[in-house]
């Protein structure tokens, strides 16, 4: 195989991909398609004047190719962005499909899902790529996105807007497909010439989105008479709701589209637990069980030949009935109990009749978590050689349940996404892709990593070498004590090396202040004589490290203490001044009441302060994606996130601020404050700043563990 490489690339430039570092120690190193045992080149079949390169069979959806029938596809999911760029804005350019397609199939991966119309590029890479391979060719789930701030305004799926809207995204989605659609410029939408036909790699459309659980019991109500449709090729059932119905009708156009071009292929729209037909009433969150969408209640006609089938997204930590479902945690899979393939057999049993597939899965590496799961499989937390090994378990579950494919959420790591227990404090929202923040696991679900800089500033491995050269600023120079303070910083982190005058010096405690509000708090947490500016601070010692925000500045206990009650707080604490520090957390779920039971369960809080000692640097095998520091022989180097630090957003220098009455705003930044405690004695630096940006650097690289994963889609596919 071909070494692995980091690809290093600037968003808002030309600049070529190249190599900049060597393999990682454990990690998947890319090279010629993985062999799948025969040839993967697409056998088509034709009948009633239809041909198919794929169809449904009972509980099967197969693939013809030249090897033999295939039943189960592996697949992962293409997103629309690369780091400082919005999915409206397309970012992705022919280099990186250009690139990627080859790494996807040395993964062994075998299709390709998207979720809309991508620009005239991306079909003409996989057009590429699949006539240059194939025997190991991509094939391609294509979505179709609903007109969703339309759906949203009306509440609505026949408005004209939505209805007529998405009819016209269908048309151009196989437009797009066949390589015959000229679409001009449209605000967040592709446009171009598309002449690339690549629909003899064409697995199959899901249409639709992960329906809006309010917005769609609404729009049955207001079309409660709308519960019924024939098409040519598609109708619904008489036991069909209005969302059905309709559904029913958009699948007939995609089938209609397909038909006039000669083609038939497997249809599906997108769904996932909350809105799944199944019955949760252990589902103690509000709204996520309030309405069924369900592909039984749709038919295709015979004439159809490529078929229909039922497609979930199903990840295994949301929603909360997999924690309170008593059938589904009974459920035995592998020795053990597993609500997780419990819950794929419930959907596996309610479509008896029809294939079912898994569009989305997975789990995110990153520091931050936003919800528990089962068996550990949380969401977020977890290293890249746990995120990996969680991945390829889930993929082997899917295949021995009878499922017909599985994609992997995602191919890359994406910095525009966000969650919902850190969107509220990343401000603006609309610079939020020009920076990593490893506290929103959203951003981490890709088997490849998407990294700030050109280069990491700096490995935190316990070696100070690299910062006499890493283009670091010395913000402290003394003599006794503390020696000297560097700072340096990229898209994701600030990182600090700390020099100290005695070896083992952080046996007599460490506190590091960092002042960028007005306010201060009068002193540093185990130092209350230095620092009195600081808004935030890591202390460190024998017993590890913390990173604390000032009470009265802290999310939680202002937001979700003071105002929610859902804990109690101590008024005093939260006065400007107050001098009380409160170790960093993250909010995972409010206070529930499982509504079988009655069962009342507390606010769920993750100690995202309790900073994680280990090595960064992906190339030793000790590597942890999640390490922030590492006691060097003298003293100490660290990376912290910028939200641990007050940063609302880096690149334009403004930090957060929580008032009184739970009101999140942002003040301007010229310079961070940062004064240092040894043993209760301070030393005061001459703090850090750096200019905006709006162009980022970044480089990419197989997570760790991605083998893992490798050999689980290569078990998964096995004769």
């Amino acid at each position: 195989m071909a070494a692995a490489t980091l690809q290093s690339c600037s968003a808002g430039s030309n600049m070529p991909p190249r190599t900049a570092s060597e393999p990682p120690a454990d990690s998947f190193q890319w090279g010629r398609p993985l062999d799948l045992d025969g040839s993967w080149a697409p056998a088509p079949r034709t009948s009633g004047g239809l041909t198919r390169i794929a169809e449904t069979s009972g509980r099967r959806l197969i693939l013809h190719t030249e090897g033999g029938e295939v039943d189960f596809v592996p697949g992962v999911n293409i997103g629309p962005t690369v780091p400082g760029t919005l999915p409206g804005e397309h970012g992705l350019e022919a280099a990186e499909y250009r690139r990627w397609f080859p790494q996807m199939a040395s993964v062994g991966l075998r299709a390709v899902r998207v979720y809309t119309v991508l620009p005239p590029w991306f079909y003409e890479e996989l057009l590429r790529y699949n006539e240059e391979n194939s025997d190991a060719p991509l094939y391609l789930v294509h979505g179709v996105w609903i007109p969703e701030e339309e759906f949203y305004a009306t509440h609505d799926l026949f408005a004209p807007a939505v209805h007529g809207g998405f009819k016209e995204e269908i048309s151009d989605a196989v437009g797009a497909v066949h390589g015959d659609l000229v679409r001009t410029e449209l605000r967040g939408h592709a446009s171009g010439t598309y002449s690339a036909d690549v629909s003899p790699w064409l697995l199959g459309y899901s249409i639709g989105v992960e329906w809006d659980p309010v917005a769609t019991r609404e729009s049955d109500r207001k079309n409660a008479g709308r519960t019924s449709f024939s098409g040519e090729f598609f109708s619904s059932t008489k036991d069909a709701s209005p969302t059905e119905t309709w559904l029913a009708e958009m699948l007939d156009h995609t089938a209609t589209a397909e038909a006039e071009r000669g083609v038939s292929v497997p249809l599906t729209f997108t769904n996932w637990p909350t809105t799944d037909p199944l019955d949760h009433p252990d589902e103690p969150i509000e709204g996520e069980d309030v309405v069924g969408v369900d592909a039984n209640h749709i038919a295709a006609d015979r004439k159809w030949s490529g078929g229909f089938f039922a497609s979930y997204h199903a990840y295994p930590y949301f929603p909360d009935f997999m924690r309170h479902e008593p059938a589904l945690s009974a459920y035995e899979y592998g020795g053990r109990p597993d609500p997780y393939a419990g819950y794929l057999e419930s959907l596996r049993d309610h479509h008896s009749e029809m294939p079912v597939m898994i569009t989305e899965f997975g789990v995110p590496s990153g520091l931050g978590v936003a919800h528990l799961g089962p068996l550990g499989r949380d969401q977020g937390n977890h290293s890249e050689q746990e995120a990996m090994s969680m991945n390829a378990d889930m993929l082997r579950i899917i295949r021995d349940l009878d499922l017909s494919g599985a994609f992997v959420f995602q191919w890359a790591d994406e910095w525009f996404k966000f969650t919902w227990n850190t969107i509220d404090y990343e401000l603006p929202g609309g610079r939020r892709q020009m920076w990593k923040n490893p506290l929103t696991n959203e951003e981490h679900f890709g088997l490849v990593a998407m990294e700030p800089g050109e280069r990491p500033a700096a490995v935190i491995d316990g070696d100070r070498t690299e910062w006499a050269n890493n283009g670091s600023q010395v913000i402290f120079e003394g003599h006794e004590g503390v020696r000297e303070v560097r700072a340096v910083k990229d898209e994701g982190f600030l990182y600090l090396n700390v020099v100290l005058d005695e070896k083992n010096s952080l046996d007599r405690g460490l506190a590091i202040g960092f002042d960028v509000l007005a306010e201060g708090n009068g002193g540093l947490p185990g130092a209350p004589d230095v620092g009195a500016d600081a808004d935030y601070a890591i202390t460190m010692g024998p017993d590890g490290a913390r990173s604390w925000v000032r009470a009265s500045n802290d999310p939680e206990a202002i937001l979700y203490g003071k105002v929610d009650r859902y804990f109690e707080v101590d008024p005093p604490d939260l006065k400007p001044g107050s001098g009380v520090w409160n170790l960093q957390k993250q909010i995972m779920n409010r206070p529930l009441v499982v509504p079988s039971t009655g069962q009342e369960r507390d606010i769920e809080e993750f100690d995202v302060g309790e900073l994680r000692e280990g090595n960064s640097d992906p190339r030793d095998a000790r590597f942890d994606s999640r390490s922030l520091w590492a006691a060097t022989p003298d003293g100490v180097e660290m990376r912290l996130p910028y939200q641990l630090i007050g940063f609302a957003d880096p690149s334009s220098r403004r930090a957060l601020r929580i008032t009184p009455g739970g009101g999140i705003k942002t003040a301007q930044v010229d310079r961070i404050g940062i004064e240092i405690a040894v043993g209760g004695r301070g030393y005061e630096t001459n703090g850090y700043s750096w200019d905006v940006w709006n162009v980022v650097s970044w480089h990419e690289r197989p997570k760790a563990g991605l083998s893992d994963f490798v050999r689980a889609v290569a078990d998964v596919t096995a004769p």
